[in-house]
């Protein structure tokens, strides 16, 4: 497989994430927990195929950082899939894709950039987006849904994933292929102490539905997913991974569509549009000043 299908194929896998969470019948906690564990052993295993031996030396320099992070990604897994339980996933998957915007806004602060007009700019657009999408039959409920609730809970995905993105600009000497994989099994290894707090994890009464679609979750969602992704992007320019990213957001409200018969207003499309054009623009200055990350808004 080539490397422009390989990614592709990697975005159609993340837009696909939130039909199948919405499918198990498991608390947020323990899909992020399961997802961690299983999406871990698969990067594992991927590892020994290809040969490949993390730098140990690397790892312990990084260790805060990436244990960090890693707490970082687990609760960002448990607000995303808390927004797909009370919204929308077009809402949710709009709302997370915030998190370029969150990331904007505290470089100025963390990473000494300057704030340019056009960054301003794109925080504008992205706010008055996000405006549209909530007060545009998404405020209040509908059914055993509370769509400014999920909304709020995308955001804080969000948040937590920004926090995830600034922390890697400081890790040093590891690639975004490593990094993802002691990220992935340091979330597990946070999130474990709180679901046992929580008296969570019972698998005993899980239904066989749910087994299937959380082994999907890890294996495919994960595993495969972060695999074909980072196996492509060295075939690739900064330019072309930016424009194909957003294969999955649309691909995620269309699957919804298809799927769930979830749909948007004409007022809430706009809105979209505006924030995923703003991030599209952030992460076009991102590519123009040489400083593109290797992990993509939705690998997380």
């Amino acid at each position: 497989m080539k490397g422009k299908m390989r990614f592709i194929t990697a975005m159609l896998i993340f837009g696909s994430i939130g039909v199948f969470v919405k499918k198990i019948d498991l608390t947020s906690s323990e899909i992020a927990f399961l997802r961690g564990v299983i999406g871990s052993i698969f990067l594992i295993l991927a590892c020994f195929l290809v040969k490949h031996k993390p730098s140990l030396k690397a790892l312990k320099e990084n260790a805060i950082l990436l244990l960090l992070s890693g707490a970082a990604v687990g609760f960002n897994w448990i607000f995303l899939f808390e927004a797909y339980r009370y919204t929308t996933i077009s809402n949710a998957t709009i709302s997370y894709y915030f998190a370029p915007i969150f990331v904007m806004m505290l470089a100025p602060w963390l990473l000494k950039e300057k704030l340019t007009s056009v960054k301003i700019v794109c925080i504008i657009m992205a706010m008055v987006g996000l405006f549209l999408i909530v007060n545009n039959g998404s405020s209040g409920t509908s059914g055993s849904q509370n769509h400014t609730v999920g909304i709020f809970y995308g955001l804080l995905a969000a948040a937590f994933y920004a926090s995830a993105i600034l922390m890697n600009k400081f890790i040093k000497n590891l690639s975004g292929f490593e990094t993802t994989l002691v990220q992935l099994m340091a979330a597990a290894l946070v999130l474990f102490p709180y679901i046992w707090w929580q008296g969570q994890l019972n698998l005993a009464g899980i239904n066989s539905t749910s087994i299937i679609f959380i082994l999907i979750l890890g294996i495919v969602h994960t595993g495969l997913g972060y695999f074909l992704y980072f196996t492509s992007l060295q075939k690739l320019k900064g330019q072309t991974i930016a424009v194909l990213s957003y294969i999955d957001p649309i691909s995620a409200v269309i699957i919804a569509a298809i799927f769930l018969s979830e749909s948007m207003t004409f007022i809430q499309m706009i809105g979209g549009v505006l924030v995923l054009g703003a991030t599209f623009l952030s992460e076009k200055l991102e590519i123009k000043a040489g400083k593109k990350g290797q992990t993509p808004t939705t690998s997380l």
